[in-house]
C-alpha cells in the first residue's frame, strides 16, 4: 500500500488531553444517523481486539518506558490493523467512519511531543496506512485547561497522559502547524468552550461537508 488516498466519509477528530472528542464524537453520529446513514465510530489507538492489545501495552504506565521508535512503530502497527479490518471495510460498504485520532495525532504526540522525525511519520503513513481522513476537527485549547479537565476524570492518567506540560505545548504546537498545513482538509475549534457549542459547531462543519462533498 503506498498512495496516500482520502475518502470523503472518513472524518477524524483530533486535539489534546480533555479536548472533549467524545462529547463531539456523539454529536456527529447523531447527526450522519438522522438520515438513515450507517455510522461507524471507531478510535484510536484500537479499534480491532488486537489493535486494543497494543493500546494497553502502549498506554498502560505499569511497563518499562516505551523508547519513542517503538512507542510510534506500535501505534502503526494498531493502525494497519485498524484501517484493514474495520476502516476500509466500512468505507467500502458506504458507512462514515468517525475516527477518534488517527495519524495526525502520531505527527504531534510522537513527531511534536517525542521529537521524531516527520519524514519517517510520513513514510509510514504513506507505505502502512495509504489513508487519511478528508475531514480534520481539530478540538484545540490551553494545555492547562485541557489536563484540569483531565484529571477530573475517574481512573489514574496512562503512560502519556502523565507526561509533563511541555509535552503536551509541544504537542499542541504540532496539532495547531498540521491545521495551517492542510487547511482544505482541517477545521479548527476552540474547545476551550462549553461542551454543547463545540459539539454544535462540529456539527455544523461536518454538515457542510458533506453537503459540498
Amino acid at each position: 500500500m503506498n498512495e496516500l488516498r482520502m475518502h470523503p466519509r472518513f472524518v477524524s477528530l483530533e486535539g489534546g488531553e480533555g479536548a472533549g472528542k467524545t462529547t463531539v464524537l456523539n454529536a456527529l453520529r447523531d447527526a450522519l444517523a438522522a438520515d438513515g446513514s450507517e455510522v461507524v465510530c471507531t478510535r484510536e489507538p484500537g479499534g480491532t481486539p488486537l489493535a486494543e492489545m497494543i493500546r494497553k501495552l502502549l498506554l498502560d504506565p505499569g511497563h518499562e518506558p516505551a523508547a519513542p521508535e517503538t512507542e510510534l512503530l506500535l501505534m502503526f502497527a494498531a493502525r494497519a490493523q485498524h484501517v484493514r479490518e474495520v476502516i476500509l471495510p466500512a468505507l467500502a460498504r458506504g458507512a462514515w467512519v468517525l475516527c477518534d485520532r488517527f495519524t495526525d495525532s502520531s505527527h504531534a504526540y510522537q513527531g511534536g511531543g517525542r521529537g521524531i522525525d516527520t519524514a519517517l511519520i510520513d513514510e509510514l503513513e504513506r507505505r502502512v496506512v495509504g489513508i487519511r481522513p478528508a475531514l480534520t476537527l481539530l478540538l484545540d485549547l490551553p494545555v492547562a485547561q485541557g489536563r484540569a479537565r483531565a484529571q477530573g476524570r475517574d481512573g489514574t492518567p496512562d503512560r502519556i497522559e502523565s507526561e509533563q506540560d511541555a509535552f503536551f505545548e509541544r504537542v499542541r504546537a504540532a496539532f495547531l502547524a498540521r491545521a495551517l498545513s492542510f487547511p482544505e482538509r482541517f477545521r479548527v475549534l476552540d474547545a476551550s468552550r462549553p461542551a454543547e457549542r463545540v459539539a454544535a459547531d462540529a456539527v455544523g462543519h461536518l454538515l457542510a461537508w458533506r453537503g459540498g462533498a
